[in-house]
């Protein structure tokens, strides 16, 4: 029996607050390595006697690498039971969902992630390079910006790999395209994330282990579906539209069959 009331509202809270942690314990576990990595990265910038900007972008180069096996995966797992829950299924098996999700997905999130980390490489290196040389200094920006927009996009790939069946290289050029032709929606979950990054390491650090990846998820799906279900509206509009057009044409040949 559903409990109703105060004390069924604070039931439902505690079942929300329990699938958001469980998600977001699963997602760190299945990110380890890629976690280490980064925390190493971040740890290197306290040690003496290294060259700390070195050291640092060393780390975090190495934790790109890592990225397509561990977190991507993990990630596109979480995306997965996001989905669910923003389609209304909020009492799916956790475990069973979140980890049907990462077996499905694990290659087409690994291809992902492996062209994701080459772009993000290749632009590292090249921000180094026009950031180190004083009369290009001005280049390294844009390159910021291409990044900025590269992480945007990661969010959209996650939710298109779990919501679509299409092949990786149109997965991944679509879900630029949407960053770049849904600026608001594609901002709002960035500033979103960011958001609750910052308050995740900064102030509420017992967000980072229970709630942080699975609350940016959750907002991520929310964010794309909403996008998903405009498309979808105007395709059947346009379809409508045809199909009234057609209408139209056949009943004038009609009339002009009955003259």
């Amino acid at each position: 029996m559903e409990m109703k009331g105060v004390m069924g509202g604070f039931y439902r809270i505690s079942e929300w607050i329990m699938r958001l942690a469980v998600i977001n314990l699963l997602w760190i576990i299945c990110s380890i390595p890629f976690a280490f990595l980064v925390l190493t990265a971040f740890l290197s910038t306290g040690v003496e006697g290294v060259d700390v900007t070195q050291s640092f972008f060393s780390w975090i180069f190495l934790a790109i690498l890592a990225s397509p096996f561990t977190l991507f995966p993990a990630t596109t797992a979480m995306f997965g039971v996001a989905r669910k829950w923003v389609m209304g299924d909020v009492d799916v098996p956790l475990f069973k969902t979140y980890f049907r999700n990462y077996k499905e997905n694990y290659l087409q999130s690994m291809i992902g992630g492996i062209l994701y980390a080459l772009l993000f490489a290749i632009m590292i290196v090249d921000y180094r390079v026009y950031m180190n040389n004083p009369s290009l200094q001005i280049v390294s920006y844009i390159f910021i910006g291409l990044m900025l927009l590269l992480s945007i996009s990661v969010f959209n790939f996650f939710s298109m790999v779990v919501h679509y069946h299409m092949k990786t290289f149109q997965l991944l050029k679509n879900a630029i395209l949407i960053t770049i032709g849904r600026p608001f929606r594609s901002f709002s979950t960035a500033i979103v994330s960011g958001f609750v990054f910052y308050i995740s390491f900064t102030k509420f650090t017992f967000l980072i282990p229970f709630f942080m990846g699975s609350i940016i998820a959750y907002f991520a799906f929310w964010n794309f579906y909403l996008v998903y279900q405009k498309v979808q509206d105007q395709m059947e509009a346009k379809k409508r539209q045809a199909e009234e057009e057609a209408d139209l044409v056949d009943n004038e040949l009609e009339k002009g069959t009955k003259k």
